[in-house]
């Protein structure tokens, strides 16, 4: 076995060059039998998906005990997201997710599950369900002993939002359902950095130029359109959506509940896909619970 020999069976294959390698070791470097070796281990028939496009999915969440896991799995089709295998291999990768210290997606694949590596637990289920798979991000969040989690899974996973509060846990499911509609990108004005200001200025700026305002006059229009910017952008300074009368802020203020984090997944969020309007659905939604 050498490596042109790997290479020719990858191009035959698709598989990956560790899996040419490990097929032709088995086979004594017999290229037929490798190929029917890579099929029989499902290799092959996934490998020719992995240029598809796999928008859909699941995002979910799981917990365990001070510790949570918010991640986002990958499939072809809405329809096997529904798929009872799918979702069951959603759940088998968090589980090893929280057992782990792992921060990549790399380093999760190395993982095992029931001693098969996730990897290798992934690369076969594509082969059965027969659509491309794949863990696309995740995030391990951990709370003090004295914080509570508050969670949301909208339309059975096509949004996921994970809360971190001190207060009421009640208050942090609610707050969860808001960033869900709302889609804030962070806690509040001070956290977004400074190269972020400067951008949408210079972009606020153009704008009331272009509408023919004179330098100075422009400048005060920024002021105004900036703070619209904030209220749009930061969580805190949003409209409660079962409430507009208040904002968020006064929401927490007034049930005595502190934001501490958030975490917002929507499946196949800056991927290739229909546009569909998460806000209205989730608002929608709220209205009936």
């Amino acid at each position: 076995m050498n490596a042109e020999e790997v290479k020719k069976l990858r191009d035959e294959t698709g598989a990956g060059m560790l899996d040419c390698k490990k097929a032709l070791e088995a086979t004594k470097g017999d290229i037929t039998a490798a190929v029917d070796w890579l099929r029989e281990k499902g290799i092959s028939k996934a490998a020719d998906k992995t240029n598809r496009i796999a928008a859909e999915g699941l995002a979910d969440i799981m917990f365990n005990e001070n510790k949570a896991v918010i991640l986002e799995m990958n499939c072809e089709t809405d329809f096997v997201a529904k798929n009872p295998e799918f979702q069951e291999l959603v759940k088998q990768v968090s589980t090893v997710i929280l057992e782990n210290k792992v921060s990549l997606v790399e380093e999760v694949l190395e993982l095992s599950y029931q001693d098969q590596k996730i990897n290798d637990l992934i690369i076969a289920k594509t082969a059965k369900i027969g659509e491309k798979l794949s863990l696309r991000r995740f995030k391990i969040i951990e709370k003090e002993s004295d914080e509570k989690f508050g969670s949301y899974i909208h339309l059975g996973g096509k949004i996921a939002v994970l809360t971190v509060v001190k207060g009421d846990d009640v208050i942090a499911k609610e707050v969860a359902m808001h960033i869900a509609a709302m889609k804030p990108h962070v806690i509040s004005e001070q956290d977004l950095t400074p190269d972020e200001i400067a951008k949408e200025k210079a972009i606020l700026k153009e704008q009331a130029l272009a509408e023919g305002k004179p330098d100075a006059i422009a400048e005060k229009i920024v002021i105004g359109r900036l703070q619209k910017y904030f209220q749009e952008v930061c969580l805190l300074k949003q409209s409660y959506v079962k409430d507009p009368d208040i904002t968020v802020e006064e929401f927490l203020q007034k049930n005595n509940t502190q934001l501490i984090s958030f975490m917002r997944y929507a499946v196949g969020e800056g991927m290739e896909k229909r546009d569909e309007n998460f806000a209205d659905e989730v608002k929608n939604q709220m209205k009936k619970d």
